[in-house]
């Protein structure tokens, strides 16, 4: 069941971000949006990182 967890850390490379800068630009203007569109973009990377990490620790020797 690996394949999941590396699909759902691919996807949100796009989705945190994306929601990073609307809620920022929502509640502050649009450089915020941006720095949390760049702090969404590294959490969905930390995200994925682990997946990919479990995904190569599971594989059978």
């Amino acid at each position: 069941m690996p394949v999941p967890m590396v699909m759902i850390g691919c996807l949100l490379l796009i989705i945190l971000p994306l929601i990073g800068f609307v809620v920022g630009a929502y509640f502050g203007d649009v450089a915020i949006g941006l720095w949390a569109a760049a702090g969404g973009f590294g959490l969905a990377v930390l995200v994925c990182s682990i997946s990919v990490t479990a995904l190569v620790k599971s594989r059978p020797s």
